[in-house]
């Protein structure tokens, strides 16, 4: 599994043909116990880079942004009783949502996953 990310924090990658998003283990990581996700609604229609989510941790309340475009198809429901899983497996348990993507290359103009990490180096 290879993830791509938008400089905000928020990872995507291609399964079976559709895309899977959550949050980096970094920004998981720093925003603390998260307590709560406001995911968004299957059938929804998301926008790369503008707000879809939203996460609640015990320092504070901060956006997600979709790192692509298309339609929400699936989202994780355990997240509803388990929000401790963006902290402990976030690019595994602790993923968001799958979209259906709305274009051919959904991650183009994504940062890779080095680029990502040479980011949060600085």
């Amino acid at each position: 599994m290879s993830e791509s990310y938008l400089p905000s924090h928020e990872w995507a990658r291609i399964e079976a043909g559709q895309v899977v998003i959550g949050l980096s283990l970094f920004a998981a990581g720093e925003v603390g116990e998260v307590i709560h996700v406001g995911l968004p609604k299957v059938g929804a229609k998301v926008a790369r880079g503008t707000a879809c989510a939203e996460i609640e941790s015990v320092k504070s309340v901060n956006d997600y942004y979709s790192p692509v475009d298309g339609e929400v198809v699936a989202v994780n429901t355990e997240l509803a009783d388990h929000p401790e899983l963006v902290n402990q497996d976030p690019v595994g348990a602790g993923w968001f949502a799958k979209i259906k993507p709305a274009g051919a290359d959904p991650l183009k103009g994504l940062l890779s996953a080095a680029d990502y990490q040479a980011q949060i180096r600085k």
